[in-house]
């Protein structure tokens, strides 16, 4: 799959743009605070329809103007297709795939897919349990529509449980019964949601070591482990051992919503013990990993966007990141970088036709 063109109108800092791409390599050169990462934000938009810098909508639209519309033209298959996305401000956001608008969002998720690095991933090691869920549900969702559906559906079913609980709890009142009724939804969706989790663990699990072993060229054992109550109870015994507790708490205190994914290096964790270096390595050949997810499960190769990855490693590995991944087991890629001479150096040895845009204040000098 490659994406041959972008147009963007009032997104973020840009006013208006209109790139075509090379099929292989792409380079976005320029000071800090340019518009790189925001011509990466616009892809990653164009994918999975939100943004992966800023999920708020709105905020992507530039300042006092009305609306903003991304554009991109995209070779999948030997088959041009033309997505098209829209906002204006207090509206709902519009998606098109050849001019044909989607009924919902999600009908569109997984058809382009994509892979980001940034420097923000850092959050999957740093935060709390709910990042490290949204990115296996980001990764399975775009390789699945009923893993996603199925999502929605147990999230859709847990603000309820949860509403109810707080009715119980003001008004005096609980009901076994009713609450069985979310009970046995949430056990039929979540079941199935934790059963596709495991085999994503399982299926990624060795290219999370080969990429691991191949950035850092050491015999270290980096690992992920799936938390999950359901490994220890089913979802009867859950809900009963939590029924008091959650009449209390007025939420739903056992589910899938609970899970967590521990990253660990020779058995030890990465978030307490690992060292920048480890970190960033870990979390390269984690998305690396999510890389080859994605594509075994399409067939084709998604994009692959490298954000300021001079940030996370040295010259002499990112230039042995970006030789591996120009190899040709992944398909299109574009970085963006804040020194020129370094990145067309680097572009020169590795892809005769890369393309190096140069990028001045939201606007295209080369």
């Amino acid at each position: 799959m490659i994406l041959k063109k972008l147009q963007l109108l009032n997104f973020k800092n840009w006013p208006e743009a209109q790139f075509n791409f090379s099929d292989k390599l792409n380079c976005f050169v320029g000071n800090n605070g340019a518009g790189k990462t925001n011509v990466l934000e616009a892809i990653h938009y164009l994918s999975v329809c939100k943004g992966y810098f800023n999920l708020v909508d709105s905020q992507n639209i530039k300042d006092e103007e009305p609306f903003f519309v991304l554009e991109g033209s995209f070779d999948k298959k030997e088959r041009i297709h033309q997505i098209y996305c829209g906002l204006k401000r207090g509206e709902k956001k519009v998606f098109k795939k050849d001019k044909k608008q989607y009924d919902k969002l999600a009908q569109h998720i997984g058809q382009f897919p994509s892979v980001i690095i940034s420097p923000y991933d850092r959050d999957l090691i740093m935060d709390g349990s709910e990042v490290r869920r949204k990115f296996m549900d980001g990764v399975i969702s775009q390789s699945n529509p009923l893993y996603l559906d199925s999502l929605q559906r147990y999230n859709r079913t847990l603000q309820q449980r949860n509403a109810l609980l707080k009715y119980f709890a003001a008004n005096g009142t609980y009901s076994t019964s009713d609450i069985q009724v979310y009970n046995e939804q949430l056990a039929e969706k979540g079941q199935y949601i934790f059963e596709k989790r495991q085999e994503f663990l399982d299926e990624i699990a060795p290219k999370l070591l080969y990429y691991f072993e191949a950035i850092t060229q050491k015999r270290e054992q980096p690992e992920m482990e799936y938390a999950s109550q359901l490994k220890e109870l089913n979802w009867k015994q859950l809900f009963e051992k939590y029924e008091q507790r959650d009449a209390v708490n007025q939420y739903t205190g056992c589910g899938i919503h609970k899970d967590d994914l521990q990253f660990k290096i020779n058995d030890r964790g990465v978030k307490k013990f690992g060292s920048q270096g480890q970190q960033k390595s870990f979390l390269i050949a984690l998305k690396l990993a999510q890389y080859d997810f994605l594509k075994a499960k399409h067939g084709f190769a998604p994009l692959l966007l490298l954000d300021d990855i001079f940030d996370k490693l040295d010259e002499e590995r990112v230039e042995q990141l970006v030789r591996l991944v120009h190899s040709e087991n992944f398909g299109q890629i574009f970085i963006t970088d804040t020194h020129k001479e370094r990145t067309v150096h680097l572009a020169q040895a590795i892809d005769q036709n890369a393309r190096i845009f140069t990028i001045d204040n939201a606007q295209l000098v080369s």
